[in-house]
């Protein structure tokens, strides 16, 4: 399997949602995973804070800092130059707008990240507004907010009329705040098509359905690795399979098919 040869921009992802075409996101978290990812042509991967769960053991993510996401970045960027390297702002790192210009500027300038991902809606519309204006792509977390469940728990957002209303607003204002990405998690599929399609900026899913213009997956629960029972909407991609680098190749033919995830995967 070829390398990619050029470099995937933020401007390639918005170009392949207007043409309808799907992206593939990753979470990978060191060199090696990374390389592997962009060997099978994931085109973006996304250093999460899910790494305080799957790799440091962790019950929650709410432990990861801003170093240890900032040391995982480097690691990934050095093993995928070529895939575009979004990083997840760790919990209570971006409080206020002017902490959060902070943290988005050490994970691009020394972590080497093209865009970061913030939970939030209406909450985060000035920082969010601020981020754009400097220049800093980011990426708009709705629905299900790993980093509040202490609060909302790990349960499927927007069921009813209000909650999904609400969440469509609020996807709409991230938008027009300056987001250049919306990631949906957990959210019923029929409000996450509707999402895609209102907005003009990509939407990447999470069981969300397959009417996102992308998937993401936890990379240890695409590859069946992940102590515990796998969520609803992932699936082992490795079972099966002679290597990781056919498993993931697998989940790329898949997404961009629209074969993944299928209606056992969605809410």
């Amino acid at each position: 399997m070829s390398m990619r040869t050029k470099a995937v921009t933020l401007a390639d992802l918005k170009a392949m949602k207007q043409r309808g075409e799907k992206f593939v996101t990753l979470t990978a978290y060191d060199a090696s995973f990374a390389n592997v990812f962009e060997q099978a042509g994931v085109e973006v991967i996304l250093v999460g804070d899910s790494l305080g769960m799957v790799v440091q053991g962790q019950e929650t993510t709410l432990p990861v800092t801003l170093d240890e996401l900032i040391y995982h970045c480097r690691a990934v960027r050095r093993g995928s130059r070529q895939t575009f390297l979004m990083a997840d702002m760790p919990f209570m790192t971006y409080n206020s707008p002017q902490d959060a210009l902070k943290s988005a500027g050490r994970l691009m300038s020394e972590g080497g990240a093209q865009m970061v991902k913030l939970e939030g809606g209406a909450v985060m519309l000035d920082t969010v507004t601020l981020l754009s204006s400097f220049g800093i792509p980011v990426c708009a977390h709705l629905g299900l907010l790993p980093q509040s469940v202490h609060k909302h728990g790990y349960r499927v957002q927007g069921k009813e009329p209000d909650s999904a209303r609400q969440l469509l607003d609020d996807a709409q204002a991230m938008q027009a705040a300056g987001a250049d990405m919306v990631l949906l998690e957990c959210v019923p599929a029929t409000l996450a098509a509707q999402v895609s399609q209102t907005l003009a900026v990509p939407v990447i899913g999470i069981g969300a359905g397959a009417e996102c213009d992308s998937q993401v997956l936890v990379s240890y629960d695409m590859l069946g690795i992940t102590p515990g029972k796998r969520p609803k909407f992932s699936h082992d991609f490795l079972a099966g399979k002679e290597s990781i680098l056919a498993a993931v190749s697998d989940y790329v033919q898949a997404v961009k098919s629209g074969r993944f995830p299928g209606p056992q995967h969605q809410f």
